[in-house]
């Protein structure tokens, strides 16, 4: 496929995601203070008790224009399908204007990410789910959870999961793995090297990470592909047409636990680019779907 046939197959793909219109959730809860450590729950449309919980972590480049709203009508989805689902928010960069406040109205030029911000609230969110869930979704079985991100979601889903692995003294560290049925990342920016190599989502990795030296050791307690193994089942789903997280990215984190002495499923769609694994619209969400369905059961 000819560069502009793929941008051109890229644009259609993110108009058709996009285009859904917001699905309220049933209930939201705060995990702390600030206005985006919230929770949305979305209760399962058939009525059923019980049911997995998948916490879903969107994408955006760690972006503060990109919130969950655009993941709504994939929490429905899933919702449809019997599962009861929690979407996380977080804080995401600031304006590049660095005379901005941190939590000033966003501008254009939006940075990626907050270090350590956006770990710490994915890390306490994590945390506070079993107990939020049981009080404001009680449909949800917390003793059956998935975890499921997009993109720079599909990257955080992979450290959550791996937070029992991180470096000695890191305040994200858990004692113990974290109790999951699984992960299935979407498309996930799961290899750091692999991503700045291919120039995965312009200059985000040196907005979340800082430069130099300082980048240099954040990588040890960011970079999924650092973190391996993990011990926790975990999936990818991939579109081979994909052109803002390529399908190399994923086959580097997979190499990268094969190499750990760990097994990490991969499915490559073909005919997919990267945003019909969240369009409730496209065939390629119904394996998202399934790909959950085996983890979770």
């Amino acid at each position: 496929m000819s560069d502009s046939a793929a941008r051109d197959r890229d644009e259609a793909e993110s108009a058709s995601a996009f285009a859904h219109p917001e699905v309220a959730p049933d209930r939201t809860a705060s995990y702390g203070e600030h206005p985006d450590q919230v929770i949305d729950f979305y209760a399962p449309r058939d009525g059923r008790t019980a049911a997995p919980l998948v916490v879903l972590l969107h994408g955006g480049a760690w972006r503060a224009p990109y919130d969950r709203a655009h993941v709504s009508p994939l929490a429905d989805f899933l919702a449809r399908r019997g599962f009861a689902v929690a979407s996380v928010e977080y804080r995401r960069g600031a304006a590049a204007d660095s005379g901005q406040a941190p939590d000033a109205d966003l501008g254009a030029d939006p940075v990626a990410g907050r270090w350590p911000d956006t770990f710490d609230d994915v890390a306490a969110a994590l945390d506070a789910v079993p107990a939020l869930a049981a009080q404001e979704l009680p449909e949800a079985d917390v003793r059956r959870i998935v975890v499921t991100g997009h993109s720079a979601g599909g990257h955080l889903a992979l450290w959550a999961a791996a937070r029992h692995v991180l470096p000695e003294g890191s305040p994200w560290r858990l004692p113990a793995p974290p109790p999951l049925r699984g992960v299935v990342a979407l498309a996930p920016i799961a290899d750091f090297a692999k991503a700045v190599e291919l120039g995965v989502c312009g200059g985000a990795f040196s907005q979340l990470l800082g430069e130099g030296r300082e980048s240099d050791d954040r990588i040890a307690h960011a970079d999924p592909a650092a973190l391996l193994p993990t011990g926790i089942a975990t999936a990818i789903v991939q579109g081979i047409e994909d052109i803002v997280v390529p399908q190399a990215v994923s086959e580097a984190y997979v190499d990268a636990a094969a190499k750990s002495g760990e097994t990490v499923g991969l499915t490559l769609l073909g005919g997919v680019g990267h945003f019909p694994l969240i369009d409730p619209a496209a065939d390629a969400c119904a394996i998202v779907a399934e790909e959950i369905t085996q983890l979770a059961w």
